[in-house]
């Protein structure tokens, strides 16, 4: 009888990491107020999106380690 083997370990990505980047825009004739809204606004969502990106490379880093586990406890062929 032939031994059957679990699938690899696959880890879900997190809702954060997908999300589309969202950065603030002036509008049309800004005032020097929408100037500074902006700016603030934009610089939380630089902060944010780079957070989920590291949030999705952090996740994809885990889970080809357990994929390296998994495999290396795998018999050998």
């Amino acid at each position: 009888m032939r031994p059957t083997y679990a699938d690899p370990p696959r880890l879900t990505l997190p809702a954060l990491a997908e999300a589309p980047c969202r950065l603030a825009v002036l509008p049309d004739n800004p005032t020097q107020a929408d100037l500074e809204t902006v700016y603030i606004t934009r610089g939380a969502g630089i902060v944010t999106c780079d957070a989920a990106r590291q949030l999705a490379v952090d996740t994809l880093k885990a889970e080809r380690s357990l994929i390296d586990q998994w495999l290396a406890q795998r018999p050998k062929r």
